[in-house]
């Protein structure tokens, strides 16, 4: 299995796998505050929604060192704002970012000041570590949950966007229930679409699957309904980076028509994320923030134009599926089928 450093600490430094570069070159590069953190985030240096959450936890960590390095502060709650606020900032949409800044600054009442950075690394750790747990429970019983309804016979999966090892602490939410699949059937197929405008499936997932020796073809966004109607899909997993309280999903633009795409042809539609990912403070999709992006990324390429001058963009990150349109919500605490409120509250009940 592929094993990346998305976002680890090393000698003092955040180390983050570049993952602009991929697939052409593995870069790793290193952060020394939380500014440097939140502009990598913001640049898409990492992304996925796990990621991003350890990955600003690390950025806490190494702004407590930073700020230690120059004396003591007075306050850590007031020394540490700036920088928490940078990171809360750089992407709007994904709640694993906010969940994480929340835990790294719940330590900082009541703790000895001379313990702060460290116990803030630990902490930092923890989350890195949780989440390859949580991805590796998800992957087993998504797959399961796939086994039960298809059987064992070979099994034809579409996925969107990257929900791998490199949008994750390691493993992978969507890409993890791939993983366990490949381990329990005898043959799995996946088809990946390359996920327009920054093309996360073409670079990354082919990328990270193919690394693993997993089957994988790769199509356009628009090819998913002809896909479905000629070669047959099986079921179509993806991850997220906000949930409702409801179970309304936002994930990569793209992922809403999908849903209905599979909905049309009678294929299990499942979104695979941690409790991380669901906010129970946000009532329904409505009330999402969904991240807008640069123009560039739709009207360039590599850095060259392939759009007319002067046409206007709108270029959203992300999309909402509805509930009604998700067969399953994979979590580590288990598999909830057609997710609504209460179950999800149940969801969250087990855990205690």
């Amino acid at each position: 299995m592929a094993v990346f450093d998305v976002a680890v600490w090393r000698a003092g430094k955040v180390r983050m796998l570049d993952q602009r570069a991929l697939p052409l070159q593995e870069i790793y590069l290193e952060y020394g505050s939380a500014q440097e953190v939140a502009e990598a985030i913001r640049a898409m240096v990492v992304r996925g929604a796990p990621a991003i959450g350890c990955a600003a936890a690390f950025g806490v960590a190494v702004e407590a060192f930073r700020l230690a390095a120059q004396g003591m502060p007075a306050s850590w709650e007031e020394a540490l704002a700036p920088g928490m606020a940078a990171l809360r900032e750089s992407r709007p949409t994904a709640v694993n970012l906010v969940w994480a800044l929340q835990r790294m600054s719940r330590l900082l009442q009541g703790l000895e000041a001379d313990r702060v950075p460290e116990r803030l690394l630990c902490e930092a750790e923890a989350i890195r570590q949780e989440d390859i747990e949580s991805c590796r429970e998800m992957g087993r019983l998504g797959a399961d949950y796939l086994l039960v309804r298809g059987g064992q016979r070979p099994l034809t999966l579409l996925t969107h966007c990257n929900a791998g090892a490199l949008a994750t602490a390691g493993y992978g939410t969507a890409l993890g229930v791939i993983r366990a699949a490949v381990d329990r059937f005898t043959q799995v197929r996946v088809y990946a679409s390359e996920t327009r405008p920054y093309l996360q499936g073409a670079r990354l997932t082919a990328w990270e699957l193919l690394r693993d020796g997993i089957e994988t073809t790769l199509i356009t966004d628009g090819m998913a309904g002809h896909l479905m109607q000629s070669r047959g899909v099986d079921a179509v997993v993806v991850g997220a980076d906000r949930v409702a309280a409801n179970g309304d999903a936002a994930n990569k633009i793209g992922t809403y028509s999908l849903s209905v795409l599979a909905a049309r042809h009678g294929i299990p539609f499942l979104v695979v994320c941690p409790l991380s990912t669901i906010d129970l403070a946000t009532p329904t999709g409505a009330g999402i923030p969904i991240e807008e992006r640069a123009a560039e990324e739709v009207t360039h390429y590599a850095g060259q134009r392939t759009a007319a001058m002067g046409v206007q963009v709108f270029n959203p990150a992300f999309d909402v599926t509805p509930a009604e349109l998700i067969t399953a919500l994979v979590t580590e605490e288990g598999v909830v089928e057609g997710p609504d409120a209460a179950k999800i509250a149940g969801l969250f009940a087990r855990r205690g």
